[in-house]
């Protein structure tokens, strides 16, 4: 083979493991770069991929050549390449799928590219011209095509319009779905005017944290656990770190983990830093999200603010990552790449030489316990700004609550009563219910069966306001005014309770007061989340009714009162977290209450008042929770003493299903016998998943746990690459789950 001829490395977005090797023609030589799209020959098919860097060509078969090179500027730096290399590895999956991943929506088509008439080309079609560079031309006048269309309509080849392009006669160009609405990226996201703030002076505990991390921002990567109670003023902290960051002109990119939050971030840091801050999360436009994508590529911000995917920031030089509410689980995708935002970032940090910062009030176990053991320093903030006092939590035990039945035994007269007494004061109130929906189990009076989805092994929930029911996993519903499918019934008792529910007992109990809801069917239309958050704000609410999305580091200043309704909802799920995720759960909500000049108050009510969960939430001591929990998960073999993976099967065909995760236990079992799995790795299952159907797809599920995670990334990939020889493989998902937060 030629010595001058360009070979690439190519990953493909296609779910096939490894990379391929393309020969680039001498025509696009000079554009092949390291981050560029690509569109490429595979099989019989044309597909994108991207190039990830030079290779070395085989002599053992034929290269193909690529067809076209779609951007004109890389999509990112390609100091990036090695964390997505690390990501394909860590988390067992194809790297062009890695790499669509962490890209913004709609760059993945492959008629992405299109090409324009220039002034110069007009002014061309009047010289004499050759016949295909006068149709190419002819063809633009009307307008500007895609890449694909041109070649079609024209028959030429991408050399000539590499020539045409350095001619100046055309130009190509990103043509992107969502883009004709461009978004005001730098308007306040409450439509209020943001006044640049004034730095306050920090407490002494702040300032002890800012110094001790200002003396490591030079010294490479370092991993930081900023410990502070809720209103301790750890975003103060954050923005005097990156204020010091973006002066060296470096990068910083903060993980925030809902949508919501994000809004009252961006606010905080674009009224200390102006326009230099990007934001990226799901809500945007696909335009607006390449936007801001393009703004931080090319160095027009040096912040961005974002929810998970925001890891995938496209600096080339990181100087600091943040991640607030570094505990919650919405940083671990739950579909495609399954990725752990958090995780992600200590990573990203590690390879870009900074330092990273994990920051909450309630830190997990996973995070708390590197810091013991010295991978992270523990820095700790005990005291809320201003010297405002913590919450005072009374408890409410709920078995003795025998004079009401239904939806007011969970409006208990302490409950009641603390509410009239912040109205009155002009406060606000909070109730938490982490259950959407009016009632969580219809049953049918006659024959006592449960109206569930026809497509999945739960439930359905009445959602009065909609008058369906529906379910929370697939989105099937159905009339409220159904029969039941049983005997044909049409009187259908409502079990359990929601935040729609107590939204309505509220309105009746209080006619005076301006009761609004905040979860994910109130939210679910664009702006709707903000305009709730604004009312707030504005004190346009008297009582906002909520799940966990108002648990999630929000800033309430009028908020006195929170009733948490039954703090009970996920101590029982079969789940080894489940302590810890209510434990978590509760002292986040509990810490609404109290940010402002007033004092806060909560009441928490419950049917396990001596669960030391719900004792330490009331007792506000993480450490003294997070102790006793890693004994208990120490006694267990559970992270962070071991690892898991949980290998996911799923199918139409209930015995098909059945039968591959049987056969992929043999596998599991005769793989173990290796001596270098046979001590090493637990193998729990195959057995149904606890939620065995959803969305019409049977469940099952094998769970390996080892302490090396070495070797089980091993035994897993052995496990994934047999998959084709198991029965009815065309037909089942395997998907694996690499350090899962859930277990249904």
């Amino acid at each position: 083979m030629s010595d001058n001829l360009k070979y690439i490395e190519v990953a493909v977005v296609l779910p096939v493991e490894g990379t391929f090797t393309y020969r680039v023609p001498d025509a696009l030589s000079l554009l092949a770069e390291p981050g560029k799209r690509v569109l490429v020959p595979f099989g019989s098919r044309k597909i994108t991929g991207y190039i990830l860097g030079d290779a070395i060509p085989s002599d053992h078969y034929e290269i193909k050549l690529i067809l076209d090179i779609l951007d004109d500027a890389p999509l990112f730096p390609e100091s990036m390449l090695a964390f997505f290399k690390w990501i394909s590895e860590y988390y067992l999956h194809p790297i062009g799928q890695v790499v669509q991943c962490a890209l913004p929506k709609g760059l993945t088509l492959c008629d992405a590219a299109e090409i324009a008439l220039t002034d110069q080309g007009k002014t061309a079609l009047s010289d004499s011209l050759n016949p295909l560079e006068q149709k190419v031309l002819k063809q633009l006048e009307t307008g500007g095509v895609s890449l694909k269309t041109l070649i079609k309509k024209c028959n030429i080849t991408t050399s000539l319009i590499q020539l045409m392009q350095r001619r100046g006669w055309i130009v190509r160009q990103q043509k992107l779905k969502g883009a004709k609405r461009k978004r005001k990226t730098f308007k306040d996201p409450f439509g209020e005017p943001i006044e640049p703030d004034t730095a306050p002076i920090l407490t002494t505990e702040q300032h002890e944290a800012v110094s001790r991390i200002t003396d490591a921002l030079s010294k490479g990567f370092s991993g930081w656990l900023l410990a502070g109670v809720t209103g301790s003023g750890k975003t103060e902290v954050y923005m005097r770190l990156a204020a010091q960051i973006i002066r060296q002109g470096l990068g910083v990119i903060v993980l925030v983990p809902e949508i919501a939050l994000i809004s009252q971030t961006e606010r905080r840091f674009r009224a200390r830093f102006g326009e230099c801050v990007a934001v990226l999360h799901s809500s945007l436009s696909g335009g607006e999200r390449y936007s801001q994508w393009r703004r931080i590529a090319q160095g027009q911000a040096t912040i961005a603010i974002g929810a998970r995917s925001a890891v995938f920031a496209p600096f080339d030089k990181i100087g600091l990552i943040i991640v607030d509410e570094e505990h919650d689980s919405s940083y671990k995708q739950d579909n495609d790449l399954l990725y752990n935002a958090r995780d992600l970032a200590l990573v990203r940090a590690k390879l870009s030489d900074c330092p990273a910062i994990l920051g909450s009030a309630t830190p997990s176990i996973q995070t708390y316990y590197n810091a013991g053991i010295e991978k992270l320093t523990e820095l700790n903030l005990n005291c809320r700004v201003q010297e405002r006092p913590m919450p005072q939590i009374s408890v409410v035990d709920l078995r003795k609550i025998r004079d009401f039945r239904g939806i007011r035994r969970f409006i208990s007269p302490e409950l009641h009563q603390a509410m009239s007494q912040t109205l009155s004061k002009n406060e606000q109130v909070l109730l938490f219910l982490n259950r959407r929906g009016f009632a969580a189990f219809p049953v049918c009076a006659e024959c006592g069966a449960s109206l569930r989805c026809e497509h999945c092994d739960i439930s359905m929930t009445l959602h009065k306001g909609d008058n369906a029911y529906k379910c929370h996993f697939c989105g099937f519903s159905r009339s409220s005014g159904a029969n039941c499918p049983t005997c044909g019934s049409y009187n259908i008792k409502f079990l359990g309770l929601g935040t729609e529910r107590v939204e309505e007992a509220v309105k009746a109990l209080f006619p005076q007061a301006r009761v609004a809801r905040m979860d994910r069917d109130t939210t679910s239309k664009k702006g709707a989340l903000l305009n709730i958050l604004k009312d707030l704000r504005q004190n346009k609410i008297d009582i906002l009714v909520g799940t966990q999305m108002v648990a999630k580091g929000h800033d309430f200043p009028n908020i006195t009162l929170v009733g948490i309704i039954c703090a009970d909802l996920t101590l029982n799920l079969p789940d080894f977290r489940a302590g810890e995720q209510t434990f978590q759960l509760l002292a986040q909500v509990s810490g609404r209450a109290g940010r402002g000049d007033a004092p806060g108050r909560v009441i928490l009510q419950t049917y396990a008042p001596n669960h030391f969960s719900i004792v330490s939430a009331q007792a506000q001591d993480f450490k003294a929770f997070c102790q006793r929990e890693i004994q208990s998960r120490q006694a267990l073999n559970y992270p962070p003493f071991s690892r898991l993976i949980q290998l996911r099967i799923s199918g139409q065909d209930a015995e098909q299903v059945q039968e591959f995760a049987d056969a992929l236990g043999g596998i599991c079992r005769e793989l173990k016998k290796n001596a270098s799995f046979f001590h090493a790795i637990t193998i729990l299952g195959p057995a149904e998943s606890p939620i065995s159907r959803i969305a019409g797809h049977y469940r099952w599920q094998i769970l390996l746990k080892s302490t090396s995670s070495k070797l089980l990334h091993e035994f897993s990939r052995h496990l994934l690459a047999q998959k084709s020889v198991l029965p009815h493989h065309r037909q089942i998902l395997l998907i694996a789950d690499v350090d899962p937060l859930f277990l249904a």
